[in-house]
């Protein structure tokens, strides 16, 4: 799994009420958190979730801490500061109140979250935060999707799960978007296509702005020059694809790379790593 934005910046525990605006409370039913609908005196539920390729759970928040992980495909989580995208050999804990999105990319992926009390005697991680998904962890995850457990039983499961939860180190990729509309729409437009080869001066005829003011934008509102954050903006395009195992030398056209050692030689100069060892070491 990769995280893209700075994932050691701090998120503020915060007391929120459950949001999902595109209907994500509806899909979770009363079993969404613990208390609703889990048996009694459960500190943990679990929910799964079958999603569509291109499927969005929308900005939202939680009352309850969650563990979000890729039973199959790749999950991406993001933040307001990070994003995660997860294969299956990885799973992210999100505290309670920290506002995020879920989404899938290019294949459908079937995402098991599991929701747990605020009280519970568990990490109290204040940031979302990745962790190995063992194969232990996932078995339990899936034992306490049972609704026949006897609380003993259920109670003795938790308990070895949460002792499961190991952090994994993680290399960040921070790419902040423009608020300037200009910007913003050229921004969306790479996103959509990060291989357009188009020059900042050919993106000002498409969004009415000269490529001077472009680049004077996107170095004030996100900190870099418009080269580097490209860069940036193309290796988070090509990780949901990597996790997958898709081989590096289609990925890196895909984004815009003429050759796979290119590809290799960005990805390696923000992150240190090779695409290949970045998600090896989930494994």
């Amino acid at each position: 799994m990769i995280t893209l934005g700075n994932g050691r910046a701090t998120a503020q525990r915060v007391r929120c009420q459950l949001m999902s605006p595109d209907g994500q409370r509806a899909e979770l039913g009363q079993r969404a958190e613990p208390g609703q609908g889990a048996e009694l005196g459960a500190a943990m539920s679990v929910v799964t979730f079958p999603m569509a390729a291109g499927k969005r759970f929308d900005w939202h928040t939680h009352t309850s801490h969650q563990l979000a992980w890729a039973a199959s495909g790749v999950l991406t989580v993001r933040a307001q500061e990070a994003a995660w995208v997860l294969p299956p050999t990885r799973a992210l804990w999100i505290p309670a109140g920290v506002r995020h999105e879920t989404l899938t990319a290019g294949q459908a992926t079937t995402m098991r979250s599991l929701y747990v009390r605020p009280q519970a005697a568990l990490p109290s991680w204040a940031e979302p935060t990745p962790v190995v998904a063992w194969p232990l962890l996932t078995e339990l995850i899936g034992y306490l999707e049972r609704t026949a457990l006897t609380e003993a039983a259920r109670a003795r499961g938790e308990a070895v799960l949460a002792d499961l939860l190991e952090p994994v180190p993680m290399t960040t990729i921070e790419v902040r978007f423009p608020d300037d509309d200009r910007a913003r729409a050229v921004a969306e437009a790479l996103r959509q296509d990060p291989a357009s080869p188009l020059t900042l001066s050919q993106w000002g005829h498409e969004v009415g702005a000269s490529g001077r003011t472009l680049a004077r934008v996107f170095l004030a509102e996100t900190g870099l020059p418009f080269g580097r954050w490209r860069t940036l903006l193309r290796l988070q395009c090509a990780l949901p694809a990597l996790a997958a195992g898709e081989p590096a030398g289609n990925v890196s056209r895909r984004v815009g790379y003429e050759t796979p050692s290119a590809f290799t030689a960005a990805f390696r100069r923000e992150t240190g790593i090779t695409p290949a060892s970045y998600f090896r070491q989930a494994r």
